[in-house]
């Protein structure tokens, strides 16, 4: 589908939306009370303290996982076991007591609810996209191409071939004689390109956006790299890379956001803290898992890690364990990266920052996942980060890197122009965290309140 979305036709259309928003709210408060009837109607043999149970076996394997991921040996061998134990015990627990058809009954009605829920809020989201035009075929463009990102998706999909065949000058990337793409995208510039294009990871592709923003010619993403996340918010498809060619013959341009931290633009996340600390390490791209492992008890509760200051536009943050900085927000205050940027054109940097101090906290987040108070998510325009040493490690779109503090973060709103397909799939709707106060303010015939900018959905 396009990128650009459009509003029901005539004037009955938002209202139809929010009396459909306010049916939902309403179903979505009925399942919650189906939930709470279920569970006192089990517990009506005095059997409160096993449903408890249920609570304490998610607290204790959030606090087994803890122990796991800050302590090596034993105690990361019996955290091991009690995040898997505690969990089985519990519906053991539930299965011999005869109290697993409440359970199962409170867990579908609630799973229900949050579906409700979630569908009121996003009907009652503006749906719009970010605006596109219709341009003209480049009569110049040169691709620079990494043959061995993402596995060798350059030749396993012939994007050589495909793209010269569409009029592109191809630039494979040497990396054995470590190529530098932004030299080659500005005599590609100088020598005429009206387009530039990248098919490799998200690192490269910033460089070279970065390039095209600094002369104002248009950018392609082709999604050659391993996990494309860039891609992904733009709508392409990521399954078959060669289909972003398409924008060469029959494209659309869209205006995006460019990140900015220390002078170096990217496109994505820059992280600072644990996994910044951990991608430093030479066996970290051949051992994820495993180096993690054993570096993060030392960065949780040792004294490897830098602690960190961090200054957003309104707020301070002290000692983060983990920060991330996004070119635009995230629907979900998920530091893993797992989810998506509705938008990327909102001209602001999301921020999540993450401190788990020890069992209690780990245990909260089981239990309220990103609400928890160890999560801190927010907006801001300028982000700088502090730190008592000379370099910090950086993680710039996956890429590891040391920097001076203070390090700037900040955005460069639509300051890259992006070509893209007019026929492309979208991005996948992540639906956002459901915030009840406006579920039950919905339900009841209140004015909602203004959604805010995180939760706004759109095809990107």
């Amino acid at each position: 589908m396009n990128a650009s979305r459009t509003t029901s036709a005539g004037p009955e259309g938002p209202d139809r939306d929010l009396r459909s928003a306010r049916g939902l709210a309403r179903l979505a408060l009925l399942c919650v009370a189906g939930a709470v009837v279920a569970v006192v109607a089990g517990a009506g043999f005095g059997q409160w303290f096993v449903l408890l149970l249920g609570l304490a076996g998610l607290a204790l394997a959030g606090a087994g996982i803890w122990w796991a991921l800050a302590h090596r040996g034993a105690a990361r061998l019996l955290g091991a076991l009690l995040a898997l134990g505690a969990p089985v015990g519990v519906l053991v627990l539930y299965a011999v007591s005869g109290l697993w058809v409440v359970a199962v009954a409170a867990l579908a009605a609630w799973v229900a609810a949050l579906g409700c829920a979630r569908s009121a809020l996003r009907r009652l989201r503006k749906p719009h996209g970010m605006h596109s035009r219709s341009v003209r075929p480049p009569r110049r463009p040169v691709l620079i191409m990494n043959p061995r990102s993402g596995d060798g998706k350059v030749g396993r999909h012939g994007l050589v071939k495909r793209a010269e065949a569409l009029g592109a000058r191809v630039i494979l990337l040497d990396l054995d004689a470590d190529p530098d793409p932004v030299a080659l995208a500005r005599q590609a510039v100088a020598e005429g390109a009206d387009l530039l294009g990248v098919a490799s990871g998200d690192g490269t592709q910033a460089l070279v956006a970065g390039v095209a923003a600094e002369h104002g010619v248009p950018f392609m993403v082709v999604a050659a790299g391993t996990r494309n996340h860039f891609a992904m918010d733009l709508g392409l498809d990521r399954e078959d890379p060669a289909s972003g060619l398409d924008a060469l013959s029959d494209g659309v341009e869209v205006r995006v956001d460019l990140g900015d931290v220390a002078g170096r633009p990217f496109v994505n996340t820059v992280s600072f803290g644990t996994y910044a600390e951990i991608v430093q390490s030479p066996e970290y791209r051949d051992a994820k898992a495993a180096t993690a492992l054993e570096q993060l008890p030392d960065l949780l509760v040792g004294d490897a890690g830098t602690p960190l200051e961090v200054q957003t536009d309104e707020t301070r943050l002290h000692a983060p364990q983990t920060l991330l900085v996004s070119n635009n927000s995230y629907v979900r205050a998920d530091p893993l990266g797992g989810g998506r940027r509705p938008r990327l054109d909102g001209g602001t940097l999301g921020v999540i920052a993450v401190r788990v101090e020890g069992v209690a906290q780990a245990a909260e987040l089981a239990l309220r996942g990103e609400r928890a108070s160890s999560i801190t998510a927010l907006t801001s325009r300028r982000v700088v980060v502090e730190a008592d040493e000379e370099l910090i490690p950086v993680a710039v779109d996956g890429e590891a890197l040391t920097l001076p503090p203070p390090v700037v973060c900040s955005v460069r709103p639509r300051a890259l122009r992006v070509r893209v397909p007019r026929q492309r799939p979208g991005a996948p709707y992540v639906a956002p965290s459901v915030d009840w106060r406006r579920v039950v303010d919905l339900a009841l015939g209140r004015t909602p309140l203004p959604i805010h900018k995180n939760q706004e959905q759109s095809d990107a």
